[in-house]
């Protein structure tokens, strides 16, 4: 039987994730395969981390897809994209701690183009009046995406649900990040009513 590449990089990024320096018998294990079959698929320790990133990267991709960012209320296309984000949070969160990713062109390329339209997003909200502006478009795309990998971390090591995920990100995120109305100012004070009775 044909081994799933795609199975074979989330089990390995359920290892890798947590723990960046694992041998590569330990993800064979967590994949169910022999360390032979994973040297057949991913050629050395370089190429299996490359491929676990570029599945991220195309899952954090079509998450921007589904969640139709560019189009709408950005509050409303937020809300979407956590749903469609959290799901693969354990990728995030990979794509979030694997520092050997970026000494890769390619890898760099592409993370540009995700965080780009994230940041698109973000600088729509602020000119819709939605987010805060006096935190920057560049600043809040960095933010989602590091709470995204804690709800990945977070999951893995059992200190938060995942029934409750999408939530807890979305109502930790805009609880800092919608922009509110100004308090309103103090108007006249209005007299008691032993000043009105005076005569």
């Amino acid at each position: 039987m044909a081994t799933d590449r795609d199975t074979v990089l989330e089990a390995a990024v359920g290892v890798l994730s947590r723990r960046p320096t694992a041998h590569l018998d330990e993800i064979a294990r967590a994949a169910g395969i022999s360390r032979a079959t994973l040297h057949r698929l991913f050629p050395g320790r370089d190429a299996l981390i490359r491929e676990v990133g570029l599945l991220g990267l195309r899952r954090f991709a079509a998450a921007l897809d589904t969640a139709t960012v560019e189009d709408g209320d950005a509050e409303a296309a937020l809300r979407r994209l956590v749903d469609a984000a959290v799901p693969d949070a354990a990728l995030c969160a990979f794509l979030a701690g694997e520092n050997q990713l970026y000494d890769d062109d390619s890898i760099n390329d592409l993370w540009e183009v995700q965080i780009s339209r994230l940041h698109a997003l973000f600088l729509r909200g602020q000119q819709q009046g939605v987010f805060r502006i006096e935190l920057s478009a560049a600043w809040l795309s960095e933010a989602f995406f590091d709470l995204v990998a804690g709800v990945g971390w977070s999951i893995q090591d059992g200190r938060l649900a995942p029934r409750d995920a999408a939530f807890s990100l979305a109502e930790l995120f805009l609880g800092g990040a919608l922009r509110r109305p100004p308090a309103p100012e103090p108007g006249p004070a209005t007299p008691t009513p032993s000043e009105t009775d005076m005569p």
